[in-house]
């Protein structure tokens, strides 16, 4: 296995220490490290003799959250003006029931009152989309 080195902030980041102290335990020889060019590296074996115990090696690559958009377009056939309004009532009301930090959510409706037709789009995340759909299917079901 290659060796595994550190930078002094990741050291210090690691320990919940300054990098200031960690520097100074570097220059009075408290943990052992290298110095390239005005940078010191520390390596994982003497970072778990410093510890004293195991230390996790570095993820090798940043993991990112993954951003999933759905745009779905829902076609109602033979409606009534009652169903809709109450559709539409339960859709908005999930629109605005949210929490901090949750993926955004837009939701248009639109109902045809000749044809008895209601079209609902929706612009949002997967989970969300997925549980308004079920909201529909409840209230259509009836």
């Amino acid at each position: 296995m290659p060796d595994r080195f550190y930078s002094v902030e990741q050291v210090a980041e690691h320990l919940g220490l300054h990098p200031r102290t960690v520097r100074n335990y570097v220059r009075d020889g408290r943990l052992a490290a290298v110095r390239i060019g005005k940078q010191y590296r520390i390596a994982h074996e003497d970072l778990e003799a410093f510890t004293g115990h195991p230390v996790p090696p570095p993820p090798t690559e940043t993991v990112r959250r993954r951003h999933i958009d759905v745009s779905s377009i829902v076609e109602i056939d033979g409606v009534s003006r009652e169903t809709a309004d109450r559709l539409s009532t339960l859709l908005m009301t999930a629109v605005t029931d949210r929490r901090p930090g949750d993926q955004p959510l837009r939701i248009e409706t639109v109902y045809d009152e000749e044809r008895a037709r209601m079209k609902v789009i929706v612009l949002g995340g997967l989970r969300d989309t997925s549980r308004l759909f079920d909201y529909m299917e409840g209230v259509l079901a009836t």
